[in-house]
């Protein structure tokens, strides 16, 4: 049960983040998958311009009329500290740990599958870990979107796939990310458990 007989409320019900790199470099590349999902959502909802804030970018509303308070956060702390954005801007708003949602990429899941969950493992996600440290707990929401993975396991290989640009045609990378924003939005609308 949350915030029963006058607790404090946040100010916001949900913490949206979306994981990915800050700079041209690494825009349209599988690891900002979360970044596009983000902003994206943040359009959907027509929320304000995000504002520079708890080392990230970040821009507040409700998902429509009457609709949810969220509050969308992009770090800029790059993804391997990501938990130095998201920890902080966890504390501010009051947030549950799971009403924190983290939208990231995820190799071990083929192009195209789009899972949300609470927990698990951090599958050796660099900005999972630095979520699970800043946050103190990996127990939060994620929406994990299926990126795939080169035939290789060497670290430089992996590493070149997902902070190189799509291989995968543009239509079917805009469809992924609208489906996964329609994940995203009936979790925090309630109409899809995790």
């Amino acid at each position: 049960m949350r915030r029963l007989f006058g607790a404090t409320s946040s100010p916001v019900d949900w913490l949206v983040v979306g994981l990915g790199n800050p700079g041209a470099r690494y825009a349209s590349t599988p690891h900002n998958v979360g970044f596009e999902v983000a902003t994206a959502l943040a359009a959907r909802w027509e929320l304000p311009k995000a504002k520079a804030k708890y080392a990230g970018l970040v821009t507040e509303g409700r998902t429509g009329p009457g609709g949810p308070r969220v509050s969308v956060l992009l770090p800029q702390t790059y993804m391997n500290d990501a938990g130095k954005s998201v920890g902080p801007a966890r504390g501010a708003l009051k947030v549950d740990l799971d009403r924190v949602l983290v939208i990231h990429d995820e190799i071990d899941l083929p192009f195209g599958d789009i899972r949300p969950r609470i927990g698990g493992g951090l599958a050796g996600h660099n900005g999972l870990k630095s979520l699970k440290a800043g946050l103190g707990s990996a127990d939060f929401a994620r929406v994990r979107i299926g990126v795939g993975r080169p035939d290789s396991t060497d670290a430089e290989i992996v590493a070149g796939y997902v902070l190189g640009k799509w291989r995968q045609p543009g239509a079917d990378v805009r469809d992924l990310v609208e489906r996964a924003c329609d994940v995203t939005e009936r979790i925090v609308l309630g109409e899809q458990s995790l």
